[in-house]
């Protein structure tokens, strides 16, 4: 079952293709992680998916319906894109009210009320839940967005840089707070370039470059299966000619008594080792180093032609 597909999804500006012949599919209860750098076309997407602008070409279904301004799809979708807009002379509690009572039959304006104390404790917005917003710091307001996409008790829950603006202990609050929630059965799709955010709480990974989807998996066959060795040497320079000599080992950089290199195809550590040691070099330490997701992504973006 999937929650989100898009087939060769387009959205053209003048001349530019802002995304260019997306297909996308996030299965329901994923938590699924958007990644790429500014203008890369991630938050159009989102749009596009929410039925907030039209595509140029292609479509989207959400969980199971084609997108369009009055897909009843979407009112069982949460959402916050960007920084979301308040009343800053309300409360936190009081703005969630005022959206409650926004639209809905009586029935469900009066369900979103109810959950009002439920979403501010997900969030941790209890203490502060009657504050004026306008005191709230960002990454409070960036909550409170959160706490309101989850005030339907959504099935899909699509966020666009849900940790913007929050410390370390903020962003580990919102990683296990998402992750629970897809754990519990909702779809989670965030968009973040917040890697190791992404990388610490995603079942998948796609990387956009210029509104094409580049890569796709989860994040840890993201990085590939080559492995790195950081290497601490006694004489740097022999050591080198050493490298350089054996198949299957590409050297990398390095700085002072520091190599690294990286081993493909049947060449082990073991066998680095060996050759460095029967050649009088004198080995410190081996460690084996991986690709961190990174690492990964910026030469994907690279390659992709997007620089920044």
């Amino acid at each position: 079952m999937t929650a989100l597909v898009t087939r060769g999804l387009t959205k053209r500006y003048r001349d530019v293709n802002v995304v260019d012949g997306l297909d996308l599919s996030v299965d329901r209860g994923e938590l699924y992680g958007f990644l790429g750098p500014n203008g890369a076309g991630k938050t159009t997407t989102i749009r596009m998916a929410l039925g907030l602008i039209f595509p140029t070409g292609g479509e989207v279904e959400l969980l199971g319906e084609r997108v369009s301004g009055r897909a009843a799809a979407l009112r069982r979708t949460g959402a916050m894109i960007e920084e979301p807009a308040f009343y800053k002379f309300l409360s936190g509690r009081r703005n969630l009210e005022a959206f409650a009572r926004a639209g809905g039959d009586g029935g469900e304006v009066k369900r979103r009320l109810s959950r009002i104390d439920d979403v501010l404790a997900l969030v941790g917005l209890a203490r502060a839940a009657n504050k004026r917003v306008k005191a709230y710091s960002q990454g409070m307001r960036q909550r409170l967005g959160i706490a309101l996409a989850l005030l339907g008790e959504p099935e899909m829950l699509v966020l666009d840089e849900p940790t913007n603006g929050l410390d370390p202990a903020g962003m580990r609050e919102v990683r296990q707070l998402l992750r629970r929630l897809a754990d519990d059965g909702t779809t989670v799709f965030v968009s973040s370039h917040l890697l190791a955010e992404v990388e610490a709480m995603c079942d998948r990974v796609g990387v956009l470059s210029r509104g094409k989807l580049i890569a796709e998996g989860p994040p840890g066959n993201l990085r590939g299966g080559g492995e790195h060795l950081r290497i601490e040497v006694d004489d740097p320079q022999r050591a080198a000619g050493v490298l350089r000599g054996l198949p299957e080992v590409e050297p990398a950089a390095g700085e002072g008594r520091i190599l690294r290199v990286r081993l493909d195809g049947a060449a082990t550590a073991a066998g680095v080792n060996a050759a460095l040691v029967s050649a009088g070099v004198g080995v410190g330490a081996l460690m084996p180093e991986r690709d961190s997701l990174e690492d990964v992504f910026l030469s994907l973006v690279e390659d992709g032609g997007v620089q920044g």
